[in-house]
C-alpha cells in the first residue's frame, strides 16, 4: 500500500474509533520523539507536543505512574488519572521533551531499553540514544522516573527463559547502577504480550507491566501487569489526542495489535 492509500486508512481507522464511546479510568499515555524531524508517525512536533502538555497541565496536570497504580487496586476509587510516559531512551526526550514537561510540571515515567544507552547504540530510524549523564540530570528535576524496556528492545513472547531473565536482569541492575535508584515498572516493547514463562518473570521483578490497549485502566479491574497504554501520534492531531486522554480510541488498539502480531512475527527486538 502506499502513502496515500496507508494515510486514507488510518483516517478512516480513527474516526471509526473515535464514535466508540470512551471509558473512565486512569489513561496511560505513551511517547516515544519529539522534535527528531523524522517520517516516523510517533515523533511529534515540539510545537504540537507542547500543545498537548500545556492542555493537560490546564486540566489539573498528570500524576506519576506509582500513585496512579496504588488508586487503581481500589475498586471503590473512581479515577480519572492521566500518566505520561515515554518509550527507548532517545536524545530527544532530554534535548527537546524535558524541558516542556519541567515548564508545566508534568511528571513522566521514561522505559529505557539500556544496551543502546550503555553502548551508544543508535535506535532505528536514526534515533540518538540518552546518555546516562543525561538521564541523571533529566531525574534531578524531581519529574522523571526512569523504568525497563529491556536490555536490546527485546520482544519476550518469543524467548528462551534465560534470556528472558538476561534481558530483564541487565536492563534493571543497569539503571540502578547507573543511575542510583530503584527500577520497579517495566513496558513490553513492540507492546507485544509475553508468552506465560516470559509473564511470570516480569512480574517476579517488577510491580507493574505496560502493553498497548488504547483505553482506561479500571479502578479494582486493572490488572497492574497488563496495564493498558494509549500510543500518541502526529496523525492523532487535537481531535484524536483529546479522544485518547478522555480514555477512547480502542477500536484502533485491535487492529494496530492484529498487524503488529504479522508485521514482527519474524522479529525479537
Amino acid at each position: 500500500m502506499n502513502r496515500m492509500g496507508a494515510g486514507l486508512v488510518r483516517t478512516i481507522v480513527k474516526a471509526g474509533a473515535a464514535a466508540v464511546p470512551a471509558g473512565r479510568g486512569t489513561v496511560v499515555l505513551i511517547y516515544h520523539r519529539v522534535g527528531a524531524s523524522s517520517a516516523l508517525d510517533v515523533d511529534l512536533a515540539t510545537a504540537e507536543f507542547a500543545h498537548q502538555m500545556e492542555w493537560l497541565a490546564t486540566r489539573g496536570g498528570a500524576r506519576p505512574l506509582a500513585p496512579a497504580l496504588e488508586t487503581l487496586q481500589d475498586a471503590a476509587t473512581d479515577p480519572h488519572d492521566v500518566v505520561v510516559t515515554f518509550d527507548d531512551g532517545t536524545a530527544d526526550f532530554a534535548e527537546t521533551a524535558l524541558p516542556v514537561l519541567v515548564e508545566h510540571h508534568i511528571p513522566v515515567t521514561l522505559y529505557l531499553a539500556t544496551a543502546f544507552i550503555e553502548e551508544q547504540r543508535p535506535f532505528p530510524d536514526d534515533g540518538r540514544p540518552l546518555t546516562w549523564a543525561a538521564l541523571r540530570d533529566a531525574c534531578s528535576t524531581g519529574l522523571v522516573d526512569v523504568a525497563s524496556h529491556t536490555h536490546t528492545h527485546a520482544v519476550l513472547d518469543r524467548l528462551p527463559p534465560g534470556r528472558v531473565a538476561d534481558e530483564l536482569d541487565r536492563s534493571r541492575r543497569l539503571i540502578e547502577d547507573r543511575l542510583g535508584r530503584p527500577c520497579t515498572d517495566f513496558a513490553y516493547p513492540k507492546a507485544i504480550a509475553p508468552s506465560d514463562a516470559a509473564d511470570a518473570q516480569v512480574r517476579a521483578r517488577f510491580r507493574s507491566a505496560a502493553l498497548a490497549g488504547t483505553r482506561a485502566n479500571r479502578a479494582g479491574h486493572t490488572d497492574p501487569h497488563r496495564l493498558a497504554r494509549s500510543p500518541i501520534q502526529r496523525s492523532d492531531g487535537r481531535r484524536y489526542f483529546e479522544r485518547k486522554v478522555a480514555g477512547g480510541m480502542g477500536f484502533e488498539d485491535t487492529l494496530r495489535r492484529a498487524a503488529n502480531r504479522w508485521r514482527y512475527r519474524n522479529v525479537d527486538s
